[in-house]
C-alpha cells in the first residue's frame, strides 16, 4: 500500500501505447508531420519510437533527433536504444542515428548540434550564446538571430539528413524549424512535436504555411490540409491524472483567479481558437464553446483514464500549502522528503523539487539541500552539479532539484514546486509565470505539492480551492476578440528597454514625492482635473 507500490503499478499500467499513438509512430509521411498533444500524452515516447522504427526499417538513412531541453538527451538515447533492441535485437548504429542538441558547439560529438553542424559544413560564422546575444539580442532572440543569419547565407543548402525529429518545438522560433527543413534530402521528412501550453516564452508557433514560407510561385512550401496522418493530435494524457491536469490548466489560464480591481476578468491568457479545448481532450459540460459565451469544460474518462487517479484520494494527489515564511516551507519540505524515502518506499529518482525562477534556484534551494545532505539524503542540482545533458543522476541515488527550464521533458511520481508564490504577480509577465507553474505541475505522474508563502501563495491556493469546489471543471466566460487582445498586452513580458523605462519613471515619481512637502502635494492634488484624479485613483485601486 506504499507510494512506491502504487507508483510501480501505475507505471506498469501506462506501459502500452494507445491506437492513436501507435499510428503516429508507424505512419511516416513524405514531407512534414506535426504532432500536437498535452504534457504527458506521449510525444517524446512517440518521437523516440519513430526514430527507432525508421532506423530499423531504413538502416542507411541519416536520422537526427533534436530538442530544446538538453537534459532530454540522455532520455532519448536510452529510449531509442531500448526500442531498437526490442524491434531488431540489435543496438542502434549511432553513426547514422544522432541525438543532438539544437544549438551545439565545438568540442566533439557530445557537444554537436544542428545549428553548429550546418555552420561547420557550410563554413558560415558560428555564434555561441554570448556572441549571438551581442549580435541579435538576448533571450530567445539570440538563437533566432543565429538561425536567420545562417538561412540568409544558404544559397545552396547541404542535404545532411533523411529525417529530422524535433521535440519541444513550441520553444523554438520558426527560423530553427526552417533551418531543419532546409538541410533535409527530398522528400524532406520533418516531424515536429509540441504542446503550446508548455511554451515558457509566451509566444505561440505559427501554422506551417507561415513557418516554412512560399515557393517561387507564391504557394506555401508546407501545408497539412485535412490529412490526419500529417497533423496528429494526441488527446489522451497518460502522465497526469484528471485532477492534476485540470489544476495545471486552471492555474495556467487563471480560470478562477480573482479579477484585479477595475478589471472584469481574472483570466491571464486563453486559446485564440475555442475549438482547441476539444482537441486537447475536454468536452462541453454546459454553456457554449464560443467567444463571448459562458462555458463549463470537463475532462472525460476517455481522455483522462480513471486508473491515473484511483490509486489515491484527490486531497493526496494535489496539495497547495501556504506557509508564513521560507523557513516554515523549507522545514515542511525536508520532512516530507525524509518520509518519502524512509517510509513511502519511493526511490530517489521518483522525486523532483522544482523552483520556478531559474535565476534564483541555486540560492533559494541551498538551505533545503544542505539540511538533506546532513540527514544523509543525497541530492543534486540538475545541469549544475551534473552534465547539462543529465537530469537524474545515475549510480548514486540522488534527489533532483531543478529550475523550471531543465525540468521540461522530465517527470516523476512526486513533484514539489517550491516558492510557488513566484508564479503570481500584480505586474507584467504573468502569462510566462503561469506557464512555468503549468509546466511544473504537469511533471507529476502521481502526486504534486505546490508550496510557498505570503499573500501571492495564498492567491494561488484560493484559486485551487475554487477549482475543487467546481469538482475540477473549468467554468468561465470565453473572452471575445477584444479581451483576448487585451490579455496578450496586459500579461505579456516587458522587453529590457521597457523595463528600464518603467524603472526610470518609478524613480522619477519616488524622487518627486520625496522632494515635495505635504502642503505642496495637497495643492497639486487640488489642481488636478477630475479625469486625471479618476485615473490615478483607479490605478492605485482606491474607490471613490
Amino acid at each position: 500500500d506504499s507510494r512506491g507500490a502504487k507508483l510501480k503499478e501505475l507505471e506498469d499500467s501506462i506501459a502500452t501505447l494507445d491506437h492513436r499513438q501507435n499510428k503516429a509512430v508507424i505512419e511516416t509521411v513524405d514531407g512534414v508531420q506535426r504532432i500536437r498533444g498535452l504534457a504527458g500524452s506521449g510525444k517524446t515516447i512517440i518521437l523516440a519510437l519513430k526514430a527507432a522504427y525508421l532506423h530499423t526499417q531504413h538502416p542507411d538513412w541519416r536520422i537526427a533527433v533534436t530538442f530544446h531541453t538538453r537534459s532530454l538527451k540522455g532520455q532519448f538515447k536510452r529510449l531509442i536504444n531500448n526500442f531498437c533492441i526490442e524491434q531488431s535485437g540489435e543496438e542502434p548504429d549511432w553513426s547514422v542515428i544522432r541525438v543532438v542538441n539544437a544549438w551545439g558547439a565545438p568540442g566533439g560529438d557530445s557537444r554537436d548540434g544542428i545549428y553548429y553542424e550546418v555552420c561547420r559544413k557550410t563554413g558560415q560564422e558560428f555564434h555561441d550564446f554570448r556572441g549571438a546575444s551581442s549580435a541579435f539580442g538576448g533571450g530567445d532572440k539570440a538563437f533566432d538571430g543565429a538561425c536567420r543569419a545562417v538561412l540568409d547565407g544558404l544559397s545552396n543548402p547541404p542535404a545532411l539528413y533523411d529525417v529530422i525529429l524535433v521535440d519541444e518545438a513550441q520553444d523554438f522560433s520558426p527560423s530553427f524549424l526552417r533551418l531543419c527543413y532546409s538541410i533535409l534530402r527530398e522528400p524532406k521528412r520533418l516531424v515536429y512535436a509540441y504542446d503550446e501550453l508548455q511554451n515558457l516564452s509566451g509566444r505561440s508557433l505559427p501554422p506551417p504555411e507561415e513557418i516554412f514560407g512560399e515557393d517561387e510561385k507564391g504557394e506555401p512550401l508546407v501545408t497539412l490540409g485535412d490529412d490526419q496522418r500529417r497533423d496528429v493530435i494526441l488527446q489522451k494524457c497518460y502522465r497526469n491524472s484528471r485532477p492534476v491536469l485540470v489544476t495545471a490548466h486552471a492555474l495556467g489560464f487563471g480560470i478562477y483567479r480573482s479579477p484585479p480591481k477595475g478589471e472584469d476578468t481574472g483570466l491571464v491568457q486563453m486559446f485564440d481558437l475555442p475549438a482547441l479545448w476539444e482537441e486537447i481532450g475536454y468536452r462541453v459540460k454546459g454553456g457554449e464553446l464560443s467567444k463571448g459565451a459562458p462555458v463549463v469544460l470537463e475532462r472525460t474518462s476517455e481522455t483522462s483514464p480513471k486508473f491515473l487517479e484511483n490509486h489515491s484520494s484527490i486531497d493526496d494527489l494535489v496539495q497547495f500549502k501556504v506557509f508564513s515564511n521560507a523557513n516554515e516551507q523549507n522545514e515542511w519540505l525536508i520532512e516530507q522528503i525524509r518520509k518519502n524515502v524512509e517510509e513511502d518506499e519511493l526511490r530517489y529518482d521518483d522525486i523532483i523539487v522544482i523552483h520556478p525562477d531559474p535565476k534564483t534556484t541555486r540560492n533559494e534551494t541551498a538551505p533545503i539541500r544542505s539540511t538533506l545532505f546532513n540527514m544523509g539524503i543525497q541530492n543534486h542540482l540538475a545541469g549544475v552539479e551534473t552534465s547539462t545533458d543529465i537530469f537524474f543522476r545515475k549510480g548514486t541515488p540522488s534527489i533532483t532539484f531543478t529550475g523550471i527550464y531543465r525540468a521540461k521533458g522530465n517527470e516523476a511520481g512526486m513533484v514539489y514546486i517550491v516558492n510557488a508564490q513566484d508564479c503570481d504577480t500584480p505586474f507584467s509577465g504573468l502569462a510566462t509565470l503561469r506557464n512555468r507553474l503549468f509546466t511544473a505541475i504537469t511533471r507529476s505522474k502521481a502526486w504534486v505539492r505546490v508550496i510557498g508563502y505570503g499573500k501571492m501563495m495564498q492567491n494561488l491556493a484560493d484559486e485551487y480551492e475554487r477549482l475543487k469546489e467546481k469538482d475540477f471543471t473549468l467554468d468561465f466566460s470565453y473572452p471575445d476578440d477584444e479581451l483576448l487582445g487585451k490579455l496578450r498586452i496586459v500579461h505579456r513580458d516587458l522587453s529590457p528597454a521597457e523595463k528600464r523605462r518603467l524603472e526610470q519613471k518609478k524613480k522619477q515619481i519616488a524622487n518627486s514625492l520625496k522632494e515635495a512637502d505635504e502642503d505642496e502635494l495637497k495643492i497639486l492634488a487640488a489642481e488636478l482635473d477630475d479625469e486625471t484624479k479618476r485615473k490615478l485613483m483607479e490605478m492605485l485601486g482606491i474607490s471613490e
